[in-house]
């Protein structure tokens, strides 16, 4: 049986904002998860996510990256 990984094995995933928009992110896995270093938004924002990728919520980003989700 086949998992299926979107976004790269695991490095992209998209982040649900509060508007309802999503918004492509690059995660670092050499980073501590409390790091703001460890994601870096790349967009594009987009109404639905792809199927494949992992959606995580907005809250569990430090301040700094749900500041700059806004500026895509």
């Amino acid at each position: 049986m086949v998992s299926i990984v979107g976004g790269k094995h695991g490095k992209y995933v998209y982040v649900e904002r509060r508007d309802g928009w999503y918004v492509k992110v690059r995660v670092l896995k050499s980073r501590e998860p409390s790091d703001p270093e460890k994601y870096i938004v790349v967009g594009p924002k987009v109404k639905e996510p792809p199927y494949t990728f992992k959606v995580m919520k907005e809250e569990d980003l430090p301040d700094t990256v749900r500041e700059r989700l806004y500026m895509v």
